[in-house]
């Protein structure tokens, strides 16, 4: 496995947010997660994805205090220089957002008003070759979000089993075409291993061939990334730990920028927010043991053309809003 301690410079924002002239951030739907947050003095916020701080800057503005979390340090470093004004308001805390149950404050039972979960990968970390995630600027095949994750994309494709690689193609990128990129990437790693993004991308453009103007490795390097980044784990952890996070009445927020995200999310939400189960073989309808949440928006929550057109990356997001149930009857 890679050493942390070579990794290149950390720098995470979130994908939904793109440098604006001053060379700061626009964070994505900002003026919808200001009004379902209901950030307002006296209210404890918690940013799960703190990145550029541009979300949370929108919170500490509004005179609440904001715990941002990020599993990367100079994001941190970065944001927290560019926020120290608002302290003591706002803190940070380098985790990956599923171990925020672990923070001093919420173990000791400091819960939230409020947690944000921005999804995706970074805007900053797609733009910036040394950090490995695009396939258009050669780079160390490396996708690492944080320097504590477990391995590099170089150590998965060039070590994992035929039948790993299959998997993570079809379960985290939807690859149609996942048994013969799998097969391709075996073939080339015996010959020599993978070490930069492009010899990946010309093995797999290889395999497959190209048309239209999609990559034809844009799923599998999304696939990768997923995989060593344990992304779809880490949300389903964080999911399970709300009620260890928010307190009753707490809003939970999460955007996502693809259909893996959003169905776990949406899934999740119905699931515990339906007052109501039933099955045919019942006489009738029967409350939900698992209701923990109401719903604040039924449908997600997308952003408008004007915003689309400042901001191409945030046209695939989509925001879901719920609210934790406090000790109010269950009704609908």
């Amino acid at each position: 496995m890679s050493d942390s301690a070579t990794a290149p410079g950390w720098l995470s924002v979130a994908e939904s947010e793109s440098l604006s002239p001053e060379g700061y951030h626009l964070p994505v739907l900002a003026d919808e997660v200001l009004e379902m947050m209901d950030a307002c003095a006296g209210r404890y916020i918690i940013d799960g994805t703190l990145g550029g701080g541009g979300h949370t800057e929108l919170f500490l503005k509004a005179g609440a205090k904001v715990l941002g979390v990020d599993r990367d340090p100079e994001a941190l470093a970065h944001a927290g220089s560019r926020l120290a004004g608002f302290a003591p308001n706002f803190s940070t805390y380098q985790a990956n957002f599923c171990e925020i149950p672990g923070h001093p404050d919420i173990a000791a039972g400091e819960l939230a008003d409020g947690l944000l979960l921005d999804l995706g990968v970074s805007s900053r970390q797609l733009d910036s070759a040394p950090r490995g995630f695009s396939f258009m600027r050669e780079g160390p095949l490396d996708m690492r979000m944080g320097p504590n994750a477990k391995m590099t994309a170089a150590d998965l494709v060039n070590h994992s089993p035929e039948a790993e690689i299959l998997r993570i193609l079809r379960e985290y990128g939807e690859e149609p075409r996942a048994r013969r990129i799998a097969a391709a990437i075996v073939e080339r790693r015996a010959v020599k291993p993978f070490t930069t993004t492009t010899e990946l991308a010309a093995c797999i453009e290889k395999a497959v061939g190209r048309s239209g103007k999609t990559h034809p490795a844009t799923r599998s390097f999304q696939a990768i990334r997923m995989a060593i980044n344990e992304e779809l784990e880490s949300l389903a952890a964080v999911l399970s730990s709300a009620t260890k996070i928010l307190k009753p009445g707490g809003r939970l927020l999460i955007i996502t920028f693809h259909s893996l995200e959003d169905r776990e999310v949406k899934r999740y939400l119905r699931q515990h927010s339906q007052p109501y189960i039933d099955d045919p073989t019942w006489p009738e309808a029967r409350p939900n043991p698992d209701r923990i949440f109401r719903l604040l928006s039924k449908k997600a929550i997308a952003p408008s053309a004007q915003e689309t057109s400042t901001n191409p990356r945030a046209r695939s997001a989509k925001l879901r809003v719920a609210q934790l149930l406090g000790d109010e009857p269950l009704t609908a």
